[in-house]
């Protein structure tokens, strides 16, 4: 699934493309994504400029005069520039052509999203809610250890909830605890403040080298240039299960939290 990084490099590679052009067509070949896509979408774009690209959580946005365009990639999807015309294959969804160039959005799962706003888009029911980017300055330790005071859930499942924090995904959950020494399953009210000011640093740190690195290799996941990314080289734990550790080379262990994949260090981790 694309994470903040994925999203990131995405939002960093089409902007050049796309910023201050202008649509002429919008082909939409499938509309049942996650949420449908709006019937009226063709027609209003048309004629619009794109005056930024930019990220809130997972979320891309296109910015117009008119409006905003939101991209979510889901489980699978993904974004491509073309400079020529090529056949769609199976999955090509949606195309947003400008005079020289096609944006294709491909999503074989079909859980990604692409919807229209006219009001502010931070007032959109998908994002009013969302918590601080984890690299602006609004994120810290301190925002973390006030709001899990008193939460019992595991530490884990609190950082991955985006009402607390966006963009901390599965993968970068597992890295970041490892980095700050702190056991996934630890009650996230029972950390303390320094502990979590570690842990916002870690996390800081983790999607800030993936994001340099162009996001994680996953098998569903291409960037815009069709490229993988290449920071699964550099995981400590994460898909790690039974391998050694690299700090202290103990066998890692997994376990499940939320249903999701959850590797770390008895030894490293408390």
């Amino acid at each position: 699934m694309p994470e903040l990084p994925e999203v990131e490099t995405t939002c960093r590679g089409v902007a050049p493309h796309i910023s201050q052009r202008t649509i002429t067509q919008v082909v939409v070949r499938e509309r049942r994504l996650r949420w449908p896509v709006p019937e009226h979408l063709p027609q209003t774009l048309l004629g619009l400029t794109v005056q930024s690209v930019s990220r809130r959580g997972k979320y891309l946005l296109l910015a117009t005069q008119a409006g905003t365009l939101l991209v979510h990639l889901g489980m699978s999807g993904s974004l491509r520039v073309l400079t020529e015309p090529q056949t769609p294959a199976k999955h090509d969804h949606i195309d947003i052509v400008f005079d020289d160039i096609i944006l294709r959005f491909n999503d074989p799962r079909r859980f990604g999203a692409v919807l229209w706003t006219t009001e502010p888009v931070a007032e959109h029911v998908l994002l009013k809610d969302l918590g601080p980017e984890p690299l602006e300055s609004g994120f810290s330790g301190e925002w973390l250890h006030n709001s899990a005071k008193n939460r019992k859930v595991p530490v884990k499942s609190f950082i991955m909830d985006s009402h607390h924090v966006v963009g901390v995904g599965n993968i970068y959950a597992n890295e970041a605890l490892f980095m700050a020494g702190i056991l996934p399953t630890r009650p996230a009210g029972k950390i303390a403040l320094a502990r979590y000011q570690q842990l916002a640093d870690c996390i800081r740190t983790v999607l800030a080298d993936a994001i340099a690195q162009g996001g994680t290799t996953l098998r569903d996941f291409v960037n815009e240039a069709g490229k993988p990314g290449y920071f699964q080289q550099q995981l400590r734990v994460y898909g790690r299960t039974g391998l050694p550790c690299r700090q202290c080379g103990e066998a890692l262990t997994e376990t499940r939290l939320s249903n999701r994949s959850t590797v770390f260090c008895r030894s490293c981790q408390r």
